[in-house]
């Protein structure tokens, strides 16, 4: 009897540990990669287990809005770029920055030298690729601050709706596209293009880089102290997890790759990315820089007659849980 006794209270221990763990639900922008190494790291190293949380990482995908899953409830928290998320605040649906993971932007145009692209102002009468839903903002404001209309004709760049692929290029049908540091611009490499027959242009170079990768919530959310208290564990287990990838990419790699329920990454790309990734964090505690922050809105409220934003957001970040998350 007194060990049935014992073992029912042990149950009970076990229960009440199970019962304690807070869920949170996190939304990424794109499919399963090492873009997002932090998070899959932070869960499969038990930092979230640590601060006593259950963190469902749900993937995104070409036909996955992470604004519209958070709005819908379908997730605590997302990643995504503050262009889309200032644009959905102006919008009506009050997100707010409440880390930043990353600290530079990884997005450029990588454009082949054939087509007789060598400056910026070289695009005029050429036809760029442009990614659409949301990452367009950054590509238009860089056009209106060029002085370049994206109307076509000699003065101006047809925009061509690019897939989230590289085959535009590939195709000659376009003489820029764009890709990220990480990811796309390494499928150019490896169809078999050297990088001495391309000419890129970083975002970050040409000082139109605006914030990626940052963590999102709504605002209504942080006014409940148990919301509140659960980003702060989620924002200080998400950090662990960077730092520990930035650290040991190889295995932060891996530990991506298995979690890839749909067996599309392999190996060397999942590495050669998380060492790409690892530069875009660096420098990066998790608090967003106020001068990153205003970088960002300027060059979106630089849009000329069409700007991303009307006026400079109010309330569209927080320290409120860095600050705390970092003590």
């Amino acid at each position: 009897m007194k060990r049935l006794m014992m073992s029912a209270a042990a149950l009970s221990l076990m229960a009440g540990g199970a019962w304690a763990a807070d869920d949170v639900t996190l939304q990424l922008k794109w499919v399963t990669q090492a873009q997002f190494a932090g998070y899959y790291v932070a869960k499969e190293q038990g930092f979230y287990d640590e601060e006593d949380l259950n963190v469902t990482i749900l993937p995104g995908g070409p036909d996955i809005a992470p604004t519209q899953v958070i709005a819908g409830g379908g997730a605590d928290v997302t990643v995504e770029w503050m262009p889309a998320a200032l644009a959905a605040r102006e919008k009506g649906l009050p997100l707010v920055n409440i880390a930043q993971p990353f600290k530079s932007s990884g997005m450029m145009l990588t454009c082949l030298k054939e087509s007789g692209v060598a400056s910026p102002e070289d695009f005029k009468g050429k036809t760029l690729g442009v990614w659409f839903f949301g990452n367009e903002y950054p590509f238009l404001n860089w056009m209106a601050t060029l002085g370049i209309p994206t109307t076509g004709g000699a003065d101006g760049v047809e925009v061509l709706k690019q897939g989230f692929n590289v085959d535009p290029l590939l195709q000659k049908q376009a003489a820029c596209v764009s890709t990220m540091t990480y990811n796309e611009y390494w499928q150019v490499i490896d169809a078999g293009i050297s990088p001495d027959d391309l000419v890129t242009f970083k975002y970050q170079d040409e000082g139109v880089a605006t914030m990626e990768d940052g963590l999102y919530v709504l605002e209504d959310k942080l006014a409940d102290p148990a919301f509140e208290d659960k980003m702060v564990r989620f924002v200080r287990a998400s950090m662990k997890g960077w730092k520990w990838a930035e650290e040991n990419p190889d295995e932060a790699a891996m530990i991506v790759l298995d979690n890839d329920e749909t067996g599309a990454q392999t190996e060397g790309h999942q590495k050669r990315m998380m060492g790409e990734i690892a530069k875009l964090t660096a420098g990066s505690n998790g608090a967003l820089d106020p001068a990153d922050y205003e970088r960002t809105v300027a060059t979106l409220l630089g849009g000329g007659s069409d700007p991303v934003i009307s006026k400079a957001p109010e309330g569209a970040w927080t320290h409120a849980i860095t600050d705390k998350a970092l003590q």
